[in-house]
C-alpha cells in the first residue's frame, strides 16, 4: 500500500496521543484505535477492526502493540507498522522510566492511589464500550454463528474454567473450516 509522507505522519500522531491519553490497556487502545481508524477516519472497516482485535489479543505480546501492527500495516505496509508501534509505546516507555526514578515515593501518594482506584471504573466503561460496538456489528450483518461462537466460548472459560488457549484454538479451527467451506463454495459457483 502506498501512503504519504503525510499519512505516516497522522498515523504516528494519533497511535502517539492514544497511547499517551490511554490507561487500561491494550483493549482500551484497541476501542480508541477503533474510533479513530474505522469510524473518524475510514481508514479501516469494522470487519477489519474486529479481525485485528482478534488476532491481536489471541497472538503473544501486548494487545496494543498487537493491534498496532496490524492496523499500522495495513494502513501504511511495514513502515506504516513500525510507524505505529513506535507511536504506541513511545508515551508508556517515557512514562515508565520517568516514574521509575520516583516509584516508591510514586506510589505511596494517597492520591495516587486512589486516583488508579477511580480509573479503573472509567477503564471498565471503555472495555464495554468497545464490546458492544464490535457485538453490534456483528449482530448488525447477522453473523449468528460467529456470535453462537462468542457465546459457546465464554460459557466454557467463564463458568466451565476451560484454557483460553484451547478456546483460541479451537476458534483458529473454526475459522479455517469456514474460510475452506466459503471458498470451496466460491469455487463451486
Amino acid at each position: 500500500m502506498k501512503c504519504s509522507f503525510k499519512t505516516y505522519g497522522l498515523l504516528f500522531l494519533y497511535t502517539l496521543k492514544i497511547s499517551a491519553f490511554t490507561f487500561g490497556g491494550g483493549y482500551v487502545i484497541v476501542s480508541l484505535m477503533k474510533k479513530q481508524f474505522v469510524d473518524k477516519l475510514g481508514w479501516l472497516n469494522d470487519d477489519e477492526m474486529l479481525d485485528f482485535t482478534a488476532i491481536a489479543q489471541s497472538s503473544p505480546g501486548a494487545v496494543a502493540v498487537n493491534a498496532s501492527i496490524l492496523v499500522g500495516n495495513k494502513i501504511g505496509g511495514i513502515l506504516g507498522a513500525v510507524t505505529a508501534i513506535i507511536g504506541t509505546v513511545l508515551p508508556p516507555f517515557v512514562l515508565l522510566t520517568a516514574i521509575s526514578y520516583i516509584y516508591d515515593i510514586f506510589i505511596s501518594i494517597k492520591a495516587i492511589q486512589y486516583l488508579f482506584f477511580g480509573m479503573q471504573a472509567g477503564v471498565i466503561a471503555v472495555i464495554c464500550d468497545a464490546v458492544c460496538g464490535l457485538f453490534a456489528s456483528v449482530w448488525k450483518e447477522s453473523r449468528w454463528l460467529a456470535l453462537a461462537a462468542c457465546a459457546v466460548a465464554f460459557v466454557l472459560v467463564a463458568f466451565l474454567s476451560v484454557n483460553v488457549i484451547l478456546i483460541v484454538i479451537a476458534g483458529i479451527i473454526y475459522g479455517i473450516l469456514l474460510y475452506r467451506r466459503g471458498d470451496e463454495k466460491h469455487h463451486a459457483a
